[in-house]
């Protein structure tokens, strides 16, 4: 198996006859296209033969930049000093900034039709409602054409270049790790993984060695998330949004209403949480609290580590045994090469899955050591491909998710594995495996909570005055206590938590923290209705995924009977946690005596 993903399904080489045609067909396209703008949108007359013209072009062109987009940016993730990754990724935002104008015109020419709700109707048309309806919707945040062209060709050289910046300097820092036979100088990623060692001082030795790296870069990455959060907190006023938690929540396809409940329940069952904590702290031989390098520390005498090729087995295996086509997506990821597996210098840190609607195939980058983490990672980046399979059954217009029901699958996914895992274990080893299942649950709710609460008053904060790195470690140490409560030993606190988190610094994907709490409480609720009647779960499931393109995330819940306004099932969700929580203090509980 090869160590990169494979990509000459898209283009052999940057140098290749493909990419450099695509490259002028894209650049020829907005030209065409700025054109026919320019001389057919200045009225309304035989609109409907004007829309179809401008539905097709964002078909083709949504083809041809989801061939290019992704070829580049996959290529520089996997090597962030790629420099014709990163001069080609400079270019084609370049000229998607300078055809802002047009796009801008475009969309307000749609929106602002008067009879394009009847119009959505209409038999020609019907394919296209969701995605018309949200043009509408959209037109009334947008500004004068003159300032969305300013907007976007600023970003280029702001939230864009901070971003890049960030990416750049966490991928080279290197981390000196004080070992008690040696010291070892490795990337962020290498010495993360270490983070689950069975071996206490190693996991102490990890912990300080990484928080004195950031210390030799902690003051420009501040100034990168202070200069974003200033950005988005500017363009969300001048859209006329109230916050921009406001125009997360737009972009999501989600109510205020749905948030609120899920973080309502969130804090409801915070203490349970705390008690799991706690008792991890004192089966350590803590006393006031777990400290946070302990949080994955593995307990018990399961230290099993995976090959790459028993994980293929294992996550297939066990794929199968929800649906034939999960499976088979599975195992063409392996044997096509879509996976980028192991940690390298250059390549960046933790791990994502690109759905490319052009090939209609998905590429998955991972860092992977071997241990049960990451096997459940992989799983987890393998559901998003699912997901992709499923949603490149709609037309490419209706093929974009929004970020909540984005974790859906994959988080589904590794409730399948996680489950696996356990049901096979042997009795005495079924404790560390449900302990391992808490800290990733853990640490969707509890960390996730923090990071939402950190994110909140970054932007609060920012509206007076630009952050430096003591004020964001101080809001992190403050978001850390409110989540962890008294879990956690507050003596060891990682100030530093907003460093290294690559969504903090997409000025375009603001608040990408609360969308894993509900991806997790979502599947979870999707997982109880899957086991009261298996068959008739399969059958809709691929239904739902598909929906997800086409529907706000309420209405995706409601094709299963599911509310998630109402804080009841997210409740019930939880209460699915608090069993397993349950069951550990109570398998526990003569171990601290």
């Amino acid at each position: 198996m090869e160590n990169s993903y494979d990509l000459t399904a898209l283009y052999s080489s940057f140098d290749s006859k493909e990419f450099q045609n695509d490259l002028k067909k894209f650049e020829q396209d907005l030209i065409d296209y700025s054109q026919y703008v320019e001389d057919n949108l200045v009225s309304y007359n035989e609109f409907e033969k004007k829309l179809i013209y401008l539905i097709k072009f964002d078909e083709e062109f949504s083809e041809l930049i989801g061939r290019i987009y992704p070829y580049i940016s996959l290529k520089r993730s996997a090597d962030t000093s790629n420099d014709d990754a990163n001069k080609y990724l400079a270019k084609v935002q370049t000229l998607l900034a300078e055809a802002t104008v047009p796009f801008t015109k475009t969309s307000k020419f749609i929106g602002g039709y008067e009879y394009l709700d009847e119009l959505m109707d209409k038999d020609e048309f019907i394919e296209y409602k969701f995605y018309l309806s949200e043009i509408k919707k959209e037109t009334k945040h947008l500004l004068s054409d003159e300032q969305e062209a300013i907007i976007s060709n600023m970003k280029q050289n702001s939230s864009t270049a901070w971003s890049n910046l960030q990416s750049l300097l966490t991928s080279k820092l290197e981390v000196e790790v004080k070992l008690k036979t040696e010291t070892k100088i490795m990337t962020i990623t290498e010495a993360t993984s270490l983070i689950h060692s069975p071996d206490s001082e190693t996991r102490k030795a990890v912990y300080f060695g990484i928080q004195e790296a950031y210390t030799k870069i902690d003051d420009s990455i501040a100034m990168c998330l202070s200069s974003i959060k200033g950005e988005v907190n500017y363009i969300s006023k001048l859209r006329k949004y109230s916050s921009a938690l406001e125009e997360s929540l737009v972009k999501s396809r989600t109510q205020k209403q749905t948030l609120d409940a899920m973080i309502k329940a969130m804090y409801e069952y915070l203490p349970h949480f705390h008690k799991y904590l706690r008792r991890k702290a004192e089966l350590l031989g803590h006393k006031s609290g777990l400290p946070i390098y302990d949080l994955a520390a593995p307990l018990g005498e399961v230290h099993k580590q995976y090959t790459i090729d028993e994980t293929k087995s294992f996550i297939i295996k066990n794929f199968s045994t929800f649906s034939t086509s999960l499976a088979n997506l599975a195992k063409k990821a392996f044997e096509n090469n879509w996976i980028d597996i192991y940690p390298r210098k250059g390549k960046r840190g933790g791990a994502f899955c690109s759905n490319i609607r052009s090939i209609k195939e998905s590429r998955v980058l991972t860092n992977f050591n071997g241990n049960l983490s990451d096997v459940i990672t992989l799983s987890h980046e393998l559901g998003h491909a699912y997901h992709g399979e499923c949603i490149f059954k709609n037309n490419i217009l209706s093929s974009s998710y929004p970020m909540p029901v984005a974790e859906t699958a994959s988080t589904f996914c590794e409730t399948i594995v996680m489950n696996a895992v356990i049901d096979d274990s042997l009795d005495q080893d079924k404790l560390p495996l449900i302990e391992s299942v808490l800290q990733d649950h853990t640490a969707i709710i509890c960390d996730i909570l923090s990071r939402y609460i950190f994110e909140n008053e970054v932007f609060s904060a920012r509206l007076d005055h630009p952050l430096n790195s003591k004020e964001l470690q101080q809001i992190m140490r403050k978001a850390v206590k409110e989540a962890y409560g008294d879990g956690l030993n507050h003596d060891y606190i990682n100030p530093f938590a907003w460093l290294n988190k690559p969504h903090y610094y997409s000025a375009s994907l603001s608040f990408y923290n609360w969308p894993y709490a509900f991806g997790l409480l979502f599947a979870k609720g999707l997982y109880a209705q899957y086991l009261k009647d298996k068959v008739a779960f399969v059958k809709n499931y691929d239904n739902l995924l598909k929906a997800t393109g086409k529907m706000n995330v309420e209405d995706v819940a409601k094709q299963v009977d599911i509310n998630v306004t109402d804080i009841n099932f997210w409740r019930g969700s939880l209460d699915i946690i608090k069993e397993n929580i349950d069951l550990f203090l109570q398998l526990t509980e003569d171990k601290i005596k």
